[in-house]
């Protein structure tokens, strides 16, 4: 069995972007670990109107659910207050972990070592035993402490794709736009995700 990746979800703007990568991931038979911040079940209600459940068991099904994938892959949530989890250890062996969308909250905290949550403590984790990390900020405009914060979390190795798209894949739909971002995401986890089609080049212009 592959070892679990951990999917961080925080309360930003964005959760297409989650529901998307999770799709893929589960799809592709992986072992994935979900941990969202308290922010994100109000996010959930603002953008989506719909709650989603506290129960560990009841999210698992909810994830399911959004994403269209009833069996495929392994699945285990964890409440956000729920330190003493697996996935809060050191010892608890993964591929790495993505946060996406990652609040600017969540950036601030990260890069001053705070973990005040499950979130931020597994983060902490993967920073501390040097495995990979990869953070998905959605914010804009970015203030000076934004980018600062950001550069903190550079300096130490963490991977910051900017939820930004791109146009030269040919993007038809809102889903094609989310994909470029989850392709470049898994790329820096040497996921392979054939979702868009990648650059190949162009003949010269005439």
């Amino acid at each position: 069995m592959k070892k679990p990746l951990i999917l961080g979800i925080s309360g930003a703007s964005g959760l297409i972007y989650s529901v998307r990568i999770l799709k893929f991931l589960l799809e592709a038979n992986y072992t994935v670990d979900i941990v969202a911040s308290k922010a994100t079940y109000l996010v959930w209600q603002a953008e989506e109107k719909i709650k989603m459940p506290l129960e560990p068991d009841l999210q698992v099904q909810f994830w399911r659910s959004q994403v269209g994938v009833p069996k495929a892959g392994q699945l285990k949530c964890h409440r956000w207050t729920d330190i003493g989890a697996s996935i809060a250890s050191g010892s608890f062996r993964t591929l790495g972990m993505i946060i996406i969308p990652c609040s600017m909250n969540t950036i601030a905290k990260l890069s001053s070592g705070l973990s005040l949550d499950l979130l931020e403590r597994v983060a902490d984790v993967q920073l501390k035993e040097g495995r990979p990390l990869v953070v998905v900020p959605r914010e804009t405009p970015l203030s000076l402490i934004h980018l600062r914060n950001l550069v903190t979390l550079a300096e130490v190795g963490v991977k910051i794709v900017p939820a930004i798209p791109a146009w030269y894949h040919k993007p038809q739909t809102i889903e094609d736009l989310v994909d470029f971002v989850i392709v470049r995401v898994l790329d820096q986890l040497n996921i392979d995700c054939p979702l868009i089609n990648r650059w190949e080049g162009h003949s010269d212009i005439k």
